[in-house]
């Protein structure tokens, strides 16, 4: 009996220890989802600009875009004229970019979803903003904070094991009502490469939504991208055709 007793003794141990790191994960894991749930919405449609800032030079243009779910989303270069049409399709796994003066589509390979969408800061995947923050990471809270009144979360995300993604790890702070305020992305050696903060919070689509989303690169004070929303729509659905091959070649905005 007192073998039995020894042996239940150690398994209550075991599981007071595991289980609040347990919770813990699954808090975080769920935090992450419904803020992703949050800024995305089951569908959409905006307007926004982009600004890239150098040194020595700045341009903008305007970005038609929808969205669908957690991974489809298409989206268009409206201006500057010299580059309206050229168009992006994220559908699954995949994505494809169209560029009208020479009427051609590129399939991107893994390779490029990494590299800088029309030399800006925000990478291919940055913009499609997929759901492989979902899948393919493991969260842990790591503490929080508060902040105008509300509290703000900080979170760890490690990639799985054999996950296909680029970030060795990447830090979340994530308010309480769900909003992300800032995105951190390290290398494989956990060395800071960029950071994404999302300001100027006010109701966009019929909820609070950070208007202005801004990434640079780290140790660099002078370059930058700012996007920023000037009109966002979120809708239970869109048409399934719009995210097509078809559709990219055809701009509908």
């Amino acid at each position: 009996m007192k073998a039995k007793a020894l042996k239940s003794l150690c398994l209550v141990l075991v599981f007071s220890v595991a289980c609040p790191a347990l919770a813990l994960a699954q808090d975080a894991e769920s935090l992450v989802k419904a803020a992703f749930d949050y800024m995305r919405g089951k569908a959409s449609v905006s307007t926004a600009t982009m600004t890239i800032h150098r040194p020595d030079w700045q341009r903008s243009m305007t970005i038609r875009a929808w969205t669908l779910g957690q991974s489809d989303s298409i989206f268009y270069i409206v201006e500057p004229p010299k580059d309206s049409g050229n168009g992006t399709l994220k559908k699954g796994g995949e994505m494809w970019m169209y560029n009208p003066k020479v009427n051609r589509v590129i399939n991107l390979p893994p390779s490029m979803m990494s590299q800088g969408w029309m030399g800006s800061d925000f990478s291919n995947n940055d913009l499609a903003k997929t759901d492989s923050l979902i899948k393919d990471y493991v969260h842990t809270l790591e503490g929080s904070e508060t902040i105008d009144g509300k509290k703000v979360f900080h979170i760890k995300s490690m990639p799985k094991p054999r996950a296909p993604v680029v970030w060795g790890m990447q830090k979340l702070k994530i308010r309480e009502d769900h909003i992300f305020l800032q995105e951190d992305y390290y290398d494989e050696d956990l060395q800071l490469v960029k950071s994404l903060t999302l300001l100027d919070i006010k109701p966009l689509g019929g909820r609070l939504y950070p208007a202005k989303w801004r990434m640079q690169k780290a140790g660099v004070k002078d370059e930058y991208t700012v996007v920023g929303y000037e009109k966002l729509e979120f809708k239970d659905s869109l048409p399934a055709d719009l995210f097509t091959l078809s559709s990219l070649r055809n701009p509908r905005f």
